[in-house]
């Protein structure tokens, strides 16, 4: 690992779900059309993941759908902690070993990406995400659309803010995990395979990596 960075993607990568997905199920609970807004959340996100939709359009369009509360977050990261990938969580010495060289970068939330990565030794300052805001009752307002991550082309943004002094490898299972690579912002994207395989981002990597172990094994 000498001299070489790891940029991971968070959901359907450290964890084996897509956590706004997650958080809207929690949202909508008790909705009466629950089960009609979760398909269309569904639809949206792998419109995004698959490059079909700007990410910029796909987080508005699902956040106009639910309206998360400080405390169903908090009913998230506990979910989440039980959703970590087997292969990630087998290499928490790993991640413990390089946190310095490690990054988590999503186009997800930091009030649950922190809490659940914290135990894997990553530092608040190694995770780039968006961020929620909340009026004083914990009540959803909006989110900081200032965030890169926010923006279309966020990880390119929030890459190139890094500045890293060695080889870039992006792992993940989504376009925008790739178009790091495309940016000539990294020297590897491994398509992670593990929770979820789409063949389109499948057909763009350099390599498949359907575990961690594997991309142990290749750095």
């Amino acid at each position: 690992m000498e001299n070489k960075y790891l940029i991971i993607d968070f959901d359907s990568t450290f964890v084996q779900v897509e956590a706004l997905d997650e958080l809207a199920k929690i949202v909508l609970k008790n909705h009466p059309k629950q089960n009609e807004l979760v398909k269309q959340i569904e639809q949206i996100t792998n419109l995004g993941m698959e490059g079909k939709l700007s990410f910029a359009e796909s987080l508005k369009r699902r956040l106009d759908l639910f309206q998360p509360s400080e405390e169903q977050i908090d009913n998230l990261i506990e979910l989440l902690n039980t959703k970590i990938s087997k292969s990630i969580l087998a290499n928490r010495n790993f991640f413990q070993q390089y946190k310095q060289q490690i990054y988590i970068i999503s186009g997800g939330f930091q009030e649950y990406i922190y809490p659940v990565v914290k135990e894997s030794g990553l530092a608040m300052s190694h995770i780039l995400a968006n961020q929620f805001l909340f009026d004083q009752n914990g009540n959803y307002l909006s989110y900081d659309k200032t965030k890169p991550l926010s923006q279309t082309g966020g990880k390119i943004i929030a890459v190139k803010q890094l500045r890293l002094p060695g080889e870039v490898i992006v792992i993940g299972d989504g376009y925008t995990d790739y178009e790091i690579k495309q940016a000539g912002l990294a020297k590897t994207f491994y398509a992670f395979t593990e929770n979820i395989s789409r063949e389109k981002v499948k057909k763009l990597a350099d390599k498949v990596m359907a575990s961690f172990d594997e991309v142990i094994s290749n750095i």
